[in-house]
């Protein structure tokens, strides 16, 4: 059962990385909400994130609190997995208000 799972998850991934939910914040850093996908399988799955995760979740950690309420990829870094995977990247937790 978990194998089916994590294709829908990956398949998901694939199929959202083209649509593109690019924002631009006032001091010219893309947020990009889709850039998390990198560290899905981290997040759920309490695996060691990949040096591409820590790389994509490092670029966007200025817009983490923001990507909290992006419909799509938001939720995950309100799970568990995602705190571990912040610290193993050295990227602040977002504790949003």
């Amino acid at each position: 059962m978990e194998a089916p799972y994590i294709r829908l998850q990956l398949f998901t991934v694939v199929l959202l990385l083209s649509a593109g939910h690019q924002q631009v914040t006032g001091t010219q850093i893309t947020c990009d909400p889709v850039q998390l996908s990198w560290c899905l399988q981290s997040i759920v799955s309490y695996l060691p994130p990949t040096a591409e995760c820590c790389q994509k979740l490092k670029a966007q950690e200025p817009c983490l609190c923001q990507e909290t309420s992006d419909p799509t990829f938001g939720g995950y870094l309100l799970l568990p997995g995602a705190q571990p995977v912040c610290a193993a990247c050295n990227v602040t937790y977002p504790y949003c208000h």
